[in-house]
């Protein structure tokens, strides 16, 4: 008899206030009461590994297991790699020190953040206090990023319609993207403001507060004039909601499939 389970696989932080929010935002999912959910990560969280969370799912009867990668883009390699090691794909496309996993269930693996109406509406919420004059401002979300070739134009291609998105939310004259890797962040706020003479609001898009967001952002920006919130995605109950429409459309599809 199938069983089916979802593993929720996130990066990890030596911070446990990191790790919280994301067992938050896990823990509020409603169908935590019907079938079995694991929130484990890539790396640090000692005991929670991902290896740790397919035992735990499979001691449990779990036969088939929706994996949601929660990472802000695909053109992370942390999702292709995870892809990898869960067997979904044959290689992976960078070097990677991770070891396929002991698996004994179905994987699916999903679908990462990327651009999602209720992802959208997280980051206006989390900037709408920045907002003044909303017809001579212009929204730079800034994320990670990343070098390797096919990678970052993952993740300028996710952040140029999100930040399009949001700006639609918030009524504001204009939107763009800045990634940290390779570094264009000073670039692109000199540019609004020189250039088009807009007033910046930068909004980083990261899962949780962090070094990134608390440090790495505001030094790249030091000296200029702009409004930054610093505040990540989570805590965000829409994070929740997110998860919860690909646990259901996955549930649909099995449900339709048996029939």
């Amino acid at each position: 008899m199938r069983k089916p389970g979802v593993l929720v696989i996130s990066h990890g932080s030596r911070e446990s206030s990191w790790v919280q929010l994301v067992d938050d935002a896990v823990g509020q999912l409603p169908l935590r009461g019907e079938l079995p959910v694991a929130a484990s990560f890539l790396e640090i969280v000692e005991g929670r590994l991902i290896q740790d969370g397919i035992d735990d799912l499979e001691r449990q009867g779990v036969t088939d297991i929706l994996v949601i990668p929660l990472f802000v883009s695909s053109g992370s390699t942390h999702v292709n790699e995870i892809a990898y090691a869960l067997g979904v794909i044959d290689g992976p496309a960078i070097d990677t020190d991770l070891e396929p996993f002991r698996i004994r269930a179905n994987i699916l693996y999903g679908e990462p953040i990327d651009n999602d109406p209720d992802v959208a509406r997280m980051v206006w919420d989390k900037v709408k206090t920045e907002s003044k004059n909303p017809g001579e401002e212009v929204l730079i979300l800034v994320g990670h990023g990343s070098s390797h070739d096919g990678f970052r134009e993952r993740w300028e291609e996710g952040l140029s319609r999100l930040a399009e998105s949001a700006r639609a939310i918030g009524g504001l004259a204009a939107a763009d993207y800045a990634l940290l890797r390779p570094d264009n962040v000073r670039a692109k706020v000199e540019y609004w403001q020189k250039e088009r003479g807009m007033q910046v609001i930068a909004a980083p898009l990261f899962l949780s507060d962090g070094y990134f967001t608390r440090t790495v952002i505001p030094q790249r920006l030091d000296g200029l004039n702009y409004r930054y919130s610093g505040e990540a995605l989570l805590p965000h109950p829409l994070l929740t909601h997110w998860m919860e429409r690909q646990i259901r459309s996955w549930l649909a599809r099995d449900a339709d499939a048996s029939l």
